[in-house]
């Protein structure tokens, strides 16, 4: 099964792949995220681990298999006997970018699930890409507290 979710937001690419990848705040900005806890420590990479609890799901823990910094990365993890791959790709435009979100689910249970969590997924995709977008272009708007002549 393939879902994919896309969505334009107004902040620079930048700022929208730096929100992306700071994996343990995304419970701060979307209900799709209970708990994101970085198992390893450093640069978000290839081989980067993440325990994630999301609601609906058990605990599960997310593998980094692929990335291309400030474009976009790739996660796998096993859930009840489904295997689960995620891609988050953020693409740039004249005027600030998109965010791609791929959800990829095999296994038997994916076929007879599949018509019971397509509609869930769908949405949750939804929700998890408005979050993000209102996170950044809220970081990417200025404060209007800053008198731009007061340096």
């Amino acid at each position: 099964m393939h879902l994919e979710h896309s969505l334009a937001i107004a902040a620079p690419w930048e700022v929208v792949w730096a929100v992306t990848i700071d994996v343990e705040r995304w419970p701060e900005w979307t209900p799709t995220m209970q708990r994101v806890e970085r198992i390893d420590s450093g640069p978000f990479r290839v081989g980067s681990q993440a325990r994630v609890k999301q609601p609906q799901f058990r605990e599960a823990i997310w593998t980094v298999t692929a990335l291309e910094a400030g474009r976009r990365f790739t996660w796998q993890t096993r859930i009840s006997g489904m295997d689960m791959t995620a891609t988050h790709e953020v693409i740039p435009a004249t005027s600030g970018c998109t965010s791609l979100l791929q959800l990829e689910i095999s296994g038997w249970p994916a076929l007879v699930l599949g018509p019971l969590v397509r509609g869930g997924a769908q949405k949750a995709m939804a929700t998890e890409n408005a979050g993000l977008r209102d996170r950044c272009e809220k970081l990417a708007r200025p404060s209007p507290h800053k008198d731009p002549q007061n340096k």
